[in-house]
């Protein structure tokens, strides 16, 4: 077996060591349901407790009752969606996002299209920015929602979150922002940010899979998605997985914990890569917002590539990135990401996501950027738009 390097952390991350031992006694020791009354599931029940406490008191919600367990960030963000928009359809059924959010919200919004709703789609800048006038001039007396995400998956770019929630707030409209790969790589203060409601997850910061949370500010509605118990205050039915609930709430403590000393790694680590790119590979594209990005995400567009053969290269040399989404992987299109932004197809067909981890050194660093240069120049040497001349 050569050496393996996994550059594909945006996409899922491993469980922690103090992640796992805060897990393990809740598959044998603390195995009550936490809705059961007896001394079982009053001890399950203090372990679901307190990781509502630990991401509360991550993100500075006024209340650990403001944190409802889902089963990961999709089931969060169709819920916030579908859940807010029919909570409040008797004042309208007009909702605003982006074209750049994750398919559980662009997703949930086509399925209210369905509906009678009518979703406006704001286009982004070529670095992945919303436009607040275009937000401003997109709202209407019956625009009841908007959810614009926090960070990019595929680019990293930052949002300008605290402007866009005010600006809702402005004009009475509930805001809703996608946060999973926010968490750990920006500060996030729900009340500071004027945030209603946030979606996050566990194994995006090297916690389990299969959990998450929706984060909804007290005196919002919001209309059940999963119905038949009378779990998480009767709005989320479904027995509570108390095991990755207490690897999610300590994965965030971590998270939060160690934000200044994890980023400065990442930011060292991505500067090195970057730099080591553009000195041995030429014709590269950084795609996303130069300066208004989190450390973890690069995305790069290789002229005279194709993306899908890139990675099964670099796969085959035991580098593991990824085309974008890992929601998205089995699609043939390009990514819609890299087209709202105006990223021309022939370069969007050769976009690499690379995200890092905190553990990654400058020596896998070197011999990603060795194995990167060989697989280009093997591409390019029997690429038809190479032989056709660069344009």
């Amino acid at each position: 077996m050569g050496r393996k390097v996994y550059l594909d952390n945006a996409a899922t991350t491993y469980v922690s060591s103090e992640v796992l031992a805060e897990m393990l006694p809740c598959f044998n020791a603390i195995y009550g349901n936490s809705n059961s009354l007896h001394s079982f599931g009053r001890e399950a029940s203090a372990i679901v407790d307190r990781a509502r406490d630990r991401i509360a008191h991550a993100i500075n919600a006024a209340k650990s009752n403001e944190i409802y367990f889902t089963s990961g960030g999709t089931e969060a963000d169709n819920w916030a969606i579908k859940g807010l928009a029919h909570a409040y359809s008797n004042k309208g059924k007009h909702i605003i996002t982006s074209q750049i959010e994750h398919h559980a919200v662009l997703d949930a919004c086509k399925q209210l299209e369905e509906e009678g709703y009518e979703v406006t789609y704001l286009p982004v800048d070529k670095t992945g920015l919303v436009n607040i006038v275009d937000l401003i001039h997109s709202i209407r007396k019956d625009t009841t929602l908007i959810s614009i995400m926090a960070v990019n998956n595929e680019v990293g770019t930052i949002q300008n979150i605290k402007a866009i929630a005010k600006i809702a707030h402005d004009y009475g409209i509930i805001f809703h922002t996608d946060a999973v790969q926010a968490v750990g790589a920006i500060r996030l203060d729900v009340q500071d940010m004027e945030i209603d409601a946030m979606t996050l997850s566990a194994h995006k910061i090297f916690g389990p899979k299969g959990v998450g949370c929706l984060y909804l500010k007290n005196g919002i509605r919001i209309e059940s998605l999963i119905v038949g118990g009378s779990q998480e205050r009767a709005k989320r039915g479904g027995t509570l997985n108390v095991p990755a609930i207490a690897g999610f709430g300590k994965a965030v403590e971590i998270a939060v914990r160690d934000i200044v000393i994890n980023q400065q790694k990442l930011r060292s680590i991505r500067d090195y890569f970057l730099r080591s790119v553009n000195e041995k590979i030429e014709y590269v594209h950084l795609n996303g917002h130069p300066q208004q990005k989190v450390n973890g995400i690069v995305n790069l567009s290789f002229e005279m590539v194709d993306k899908e053969s890139l990675l099964m290269l670099l796969d085959m040399d035991g580098v593991a990135v990824s085309t974008g989404s890992a929601c998205t992987s089995n699609s043939v299109e390009p990514s819609h990401v890299l087209k709202a932004m105006g990223i021309e197809d022939v370069l969007a067909n050769g976009s690499i996501r690379f995200s890092f981890s905190k553990n990654i050194s400058k020596s896998d660093i070197d011999y990603v950027v060795e194995v990167l240069e060989k697989d280009v120049a093997k591409l390019r040497s029997i690429s038809a738009l190479t032989k056709a001349g660069r344009k």
